[in-house]
């Protein structure tokens, strides 16, 4: 290090494993700042407490980074002045703890060490199979209290049976590679994994409905977010499509997997057996049946719980920082930290476009994505080509992940998923107007599994005017006109007389104001007539009250969206 520099300063705002906080000291442009006491500051006196002094530790400047753990908050009052500060490095997963939004506003890059504890977290499921089958808890309980029931605990071995593995991710994948290991055999389900998947000399079948997987398997593990598509995916009415005593490990999040189902089918015979490492409260009441029924083994949210893997991600949290600090990369990244800074007032508006469209469409792809199609419609765009494909794939897959997506992570992630993306970039007359096209193709020709894509392929088009505003004038073939921006729904119902008064007083009954409606109706060709309404809200609609709507007749699909307020 030059010897007029000073060396950058990392701040451990939480208490962090010594192997990192050795890492650190022991680098030649790194010093550590430890303040561990702020996690008894809040316990003592709360989070304001914490943000006044944390803030106020920014402010003074100096310091270049900073590593949390889930113990302290990032909060807007923290980063209202970061001073120095360029990276926030999350000590493990999750960044819940972190004001993304505040953080990317200010120029500082967030990252986290989610790899760090993948093995962790997957040999935790894999040991919660492995005791529930062969019964463990409830055979060392009977120890303890002086039985010895050798016959009422007799297990099922894991050679020969099938693993259903839902989710094809970093821990899905490794949990598959065990069971492979083992003498499982392994089918998988992810919607956005477009062909079967190859782990070494073993191919995983791949299904992309996953009420489809379910007959197949006698085991089931869980890893995939929690977003409304995957909530309750395993309930009452997906048990009764399952083989009968069918187990199921659930390490990933709590509710994805149905509590009352899975006590139920445990008591019908439906599950053979539950193992639970998360739950929709945690912890669970002191009451739930999840901790008293014989077939149910639970454990306390331990999946990254080792000392190796907080060991791990306390490591890897500074070697991300000081990495970044260096200008030697960035690893982990789970914000932007800004896109192309040298695009054109034009370009720039159509990168805000791409991200409200196809945010907008997301809740329409509920089958996954095998093909998305990006035109770009004249020449003024062709710069922007890069940073808008990359915008359009974070907006789709966001609502699928955990991991919050930017442009510098979601390329790799799409590609490892076998997403094809195509550009066409069309070179038009001047009179003609530019605009913006996205057309996504689901699995095997179908965006429903059912319909060719021809038919029913997912497309919008947008444009942006003289004034630099966003606008949707198409979505699957309705046209309209509409500046996309705040709480938004979209209603596709059929064409006939009510509906919209229908959504009006429902909206109203509701206590939600809708401060515009776009309509547009088509004549289909099988003879029939439906429409498509887009309102702006002034607040999110309730997703009670979106159910509510979607049930009425007439109401073919309904999707909520959140879009970001108007740029200008």
């Amino acid at each position: 290090m030059p010897a007029n520099l000073q060396p950058f300063t990392l701040l451990a705002a939480d208490k962090l494993a010594a192997e990192g906080l050795d890492y650190i000291n022991a680098q030649t442009d790194g010093t550590l700042l430890e303040r561990s006491d702020l996690a008894d500051l809040k316990k003592d006196k709360g989070q304001e407490a914490v943000d006044a002094e944390l803030g106020k530790l920014l402010a003074a400047g100096g310091v270049d980074a900073m590593i949390v753990r889930s113990g302290i908050k990032v909060t807007p009052a923290v980063l209202e002045n970061p001073g120095d500060l360029k990276i926030i490095a999350r000590a493990g997963v999750g960044v819940d703890n972190i004001d993304l939004k505040a953080a990317t506003d200010k120029g500082i890059l967030v990252v986290n060490t989610a790899e760090a504890s993948t093995i962790t977290t997957a040999e935790h499921a894999f040991t919660l199979m492995m005791a529930l089958l062969r019964n463990v808890g409830p055979a060392h309980k009977t120890m303890t209290e002086g039985g010895w029931d050798r016959n009422k605990y007799k297990g099922r071995q894991l050679h020969g049976m099938t693993l259903g593995v839902v989710g094809l991710g970093r821990i899905g994948r490794t949990v598959a590679e065990r069971a492979l290991a083992f003498g499982m055999d392994v089918v998988g389900y992810d919607p956005f994994v477009s062909c079967d998947l190859q782990l070494g000399e073993h191919t995983v079948r791949t299904f992309r409905d996953f009420k489809e997987m379910l007959p197949h398997v006698d085991v089931m593990s869980f890893h995939v977010p929690k977003t409304p598509e995957t909530t309750s995916m395993l309930n009452d009415e997906t048990f009764s499509m399952c083989r009968k005593g069918v187990f199921v490990v659930n390490a990933a999040r709590g509710g994805i997997v149905d509590e009352e189902a899975v006590v139920k089918a445990c008591d019908d015979g439906r599950c053979g057996g539950a193992a639970l490492d998360v739950f929709t409260e945690e912890p669970p009441p002191a009451d739930s049946p999840l901790r008293t029924n014989p077939k149910i083994l639970v454990t306390p949210h331990l999946g990254a719980s080792t000392l190796e893997a907080q060991t791990a991600v306390s490591v890897d949290a500074a070697k991300a920082c000081l990495s970044y600090l260096r200008g030697e990369g960035i690893s982990g990244a789970v914000n932007a930290g800004g896109v192309r800074v040298d695009l054109t007032a034009l370009q720039a508006a159509y990168v805000d476009l791409a991200a409200r469209m196809a945010k907008l469409i997301s809740p329409m792809v509920t089958r996954g994505i095998e093909t998305l199609e990006i035109e770009l419609a004249g020449a003024d765009l062709a710069a922007a080509s890069g940073t808008i494909e990359r915008k359009v794939l974070v907006g789709l897959l966001q609502r699928h992940f955990d991991t919050p997506l930017n442009v510098i992570n979601v390329g790799p992630i799409a590609e490892e998923r076998g997403l094809e993306v195509r550009v066409t970039r069309l070179e038009h007359a001047p009179s003609s107007p530019t605009q913006l096209t996205l057309t996504i193709h689901g699995p095997d020709g179908a965006v429903d599994g059912q319909t060719p894509a021809a038919d029913r392929s997912r497309r919008i088009v947008g444009r942006v005017y003289g004034d630099l505003q966003p606008r949707v004038v198409e979505i699957n073939g309705y046209p309209m006109d509409m500046v996309p921006v705040g709480p938004m729904v979209v209603i596709q119902n059929d064409d006939k007389p009510g509906m919209i008064g229908m959504v009006g007083q429902s909206f109203g009954g509701g206590g939600v104001n809708i401060a515009d409606m776009a309509i547009s109706r088509r004549s289909n060709a099988d003879g029939t007539a439906t429409a498509l309404m887009l309102l702006k809200l002034d607040v999110p609609a309730p997703a009670a009250l979106l159910e509510t709507v979607g049930g009425q007749d007439g109401v073919l699909k309904i999707a909520g969206v959140e879009l970001p307020p108007s740029a200008g």
